[in-house]
């Protein structure tokens, strides 16, 4: 027999069997919830899907803002023994529709802000049998309201999961353009909260998370319901999307978070507006991850705010982050050390283990591991050997035990026989004091020679060219990793949570 473990009783009812009930839990929009309230919203949306007659491992999709709704469904659906599969909400409706038919989920729950998106999410499945909006409803969509009161809350019990029991699925970012469903089981939440959450931010029921990256993903996620509702503590939520400095500033401000996570591409836009210098004096720590937080944005940022930022580096497969900087072994410019409980290695093209200072794929393995990706077999093959997991991204490793991150294996370019990091070029372009953010690639010149370029978004204040970047490139690069040209735009193309995809960049 199989221990009974299902992690929405994990993360809500153990906090009412201690007493605990009354603490605050969510703050969203004016709106405090309690542990005892959002208990009573779980088990309303766990009944109301079993009324929809959702059985176990039967997938529901979930087109949600960050909400009070999106944590009743999320958890309701895992207690039921059924698989939630939050989707990028903003997502053009034929992209979430692919999603939806990949997954073959039987329920679709909408956020009222994407109702129109409806008919093309479900124009390509005959899975779906009910679609539920949390707005007012459009056609013959079942309403929130009409939802929650379809079925009875009287039955609180839990569906007898256990820890290897499958959970729920989620979204790769899709940097390379073609998104997977990676599974997750109940107990993946328990070992990053055990692991990331505890040894490296020290959470504790005193702590407010606030997380400017959104739940629909693996990162926002755990910072703002499995990280504090492991623990006993509160979140902040906030559905606008995009976020705006001023708008993250306000609610740092009213609601006084102690842990504060982000982006590096926010930081960034933190560093260049016009905001107080006390803004984040209620935060104890920030922690960064998506991609390499630069050493320049992460000094920019402690000299001005006084936060110190933990970067760290995860991904959807692994849940949640497995190397980070910690308070007591900190490198800024490096994604910092194994979070522990991971373990990773740095191996060359033939799998061996490379030497100090030496560049190769970074590989890991953890208790979190996805079981897989949902129908992608030779995707699983290629990315799952054995109990360690391939990630696809190059670093090196200093003596020290640091990880330097230096670019995605695809990304990387070989220029005149030597092989060129654009992580390591972006880097310097980003001490420029006139750049904001910067992204290089690959392009062949004339001669059929591949050359870096940089695309490059310059700063507001002193905004920087194309010539002051040739001339500050050369007193830091070699010439062959030194950019051919420079591209001044207005944005980088991204995914949801702030990757960059160069793929879009190169078929330019």
């Amino acid at each position: 027999m199989h221990d009974r473990f299902n992690a929405s009783e994990w993360l809500v009812d153990r906090h009412l069997d201690d007493g605990n009930g009354d603490r605050v839990a969510i703050r969203s929009g004016g709106e405090t919830l309690t542990y005892a309230d959002v208990h009573g919203r779980v088990l309303e949306a766990a009944a109301a899907l079993r009324g929809l007659g959702i059985r176990p491992e039967e997938r529901v999709a979930m087109a949600m803002l960050d909400s009070v709704e999106f944590v009743a469904v999320f958890l309701g659906a895992m207690r039921i023994g059924a698989i939630p599969v939050p989707m990028n909400p903003l997502l053009p409706g034929r992209d979430l529709g692919v999603i939806v038919a990949d997954s073959r989920a039987r329920v679709v729950v909408v956020s009222t802000e994407r109702e129109a998106a409806i008919p093309d999410l479900i124009a390509g499945t005959t899975d779906v049998t009910h679609v539920v909006t949390t707005g007012d409803g459009v056609d013959e969509h079942v309403v929130w309201g009409h939802f929650v009161a379809g079925g009875s809350a009287a039955d609180s019990t839990a569906y007898p999961t256990w820890a290897e029991s499958p959970g729920f699925w989620l979204c790769t970012s899709g940097s390379t353009g073609r998104p997977k469903l990676a599974m997750h089981r109940h107990d993946d939440i328990r070992v990053t909260c055990e692991t990331y959450a505890r040894h490296v931010l020290d959470i504790g029921p005193d702590d407010r998370c606030y997380s400017v990256g959104p739940m629909f993903h693996a990162y926002g996620l755990g910072n703002s319901l499995t990280f504090p509702f492991s623990v006993g503590a509160s979140t902040v939520l906030e559905p606008t999307r995009p976020p705006t400095p001023q708008l993250v500033a306000d609610i740092v401000t009213r609601e006084k978070p102690t842990l504060f996570f982000c982006i590096p591409t926010f930081y960034a836009a933190l560093n260049a507006s016009t905001l107080p210098a006390d803004t984040f004096t209620s935060v104890r720590y920030g922690a960064s991850a998506a991609e390499p937080l630069p050493a320049e944005t992460f000094e920019r940022f402690r000299e001005r705010f006084g936060v110190t930022v933990l970067d760290g580096i995860g991904s959807t497969e692994m849940l949640h982050i497995y190397l980070s900087n910690r308070p007591d072994a900190l490198e800024p410019g490096t994604s910092g050390v194994p979070v522990p409980g991971y373990e990773c290695r740095i191996v060359d093209e033939n799998g061996n283990d490379q030497p100090v200072d030496e560049p190769g794929e970074l590989l890991v393995k953890g208790g979190s591991a996805a079981t897989g990706y949902w129908c992608r077999n030779d995707t699983n093959r290629a990315t799952f050997d054995g109990q360690w997991m391939r990630t696809g991204d190059l670093y090196s490793r200093n003596a020290e035990g640091y990880h330097t991150y230096l670019g995605r294996v695809d990304d990387m370019l070989r220029v005149g026989g030597e092989w060129v990091s654009p992580a390591e070029v972006e880097g310097v372009l980003i001490e420029h004091p006139g750049v904001l953010e910067a992204a290089v690639v690959g392009e062949r010149d004339d001669a059929g020679i591949l050359r870096p370029i940089a695309y490059v978004i310059a700063s507001e204040v002193d905004p920087a060219d194309g010539e002051a970047l040739t001339g500050f490139c050369r007193e830091r690069l070699a010439g062959y990793k030194r950019p051919r040209r420079y591209e001044m735009v207005e944005g980088l193309p991204k995914t949801a949570t702030g990757k960059i995809q160069r793929y879009k960049l190169r078929a330019r």
